[in-house]
């Protein structure tokens, strides 16, 4: 689970760095502001890929998927960003798991075989 999430992670890393270029150019919003906030987000995304596998790593990962949607407010193409790298975190969580169950499952059965 921990390389399909940190994957999603680092992806959305990038994406964040990119909303905050084009939300630059929005005369409502300062510079500053642009950067305090990509640059938590950015921060936290890549924070979160040595953490996800701790308790509460994946909660934290849905709360960055959130507020990458609510990023739609301002930048209206971060609706469907959000979206799609929410999607992909399920994805990433669901079959993390089932990767790491089914790895779990051989290791036991090379142990006693």
């Amino acid at each position: 689970m921990r390389t399909l999430c940190a994957s999603t992670l680092i992806g959305e890393f990038f994406v964040i760095g990119f909303a905050g270029l084009v939300a630059m150019k929005s005369e409502d919003l300062s510079n500053a502001t642009v950067w305090t906030v990509c640059g938590i987000g950015m921060l936290l995304s890549v924070l979160l890929c040595g953490v996800i596998t701790r308790p509460g790593g994946v909660q934290l990962g849905w709360a960055l998927q959130i507020a990458l949607v609510a990023g739609g407010f301002f930048i209206p193409m971060m609706y469907i960003l959000g979206l799609l790298f929410g999607a992909l975190w399920w994805a990433s969580v669901h079959y993390g798991r089932k990767i790491d169950e089914a790895k779990a499952r051989w290791a036991a059965q090379e142990a006693t075989g």
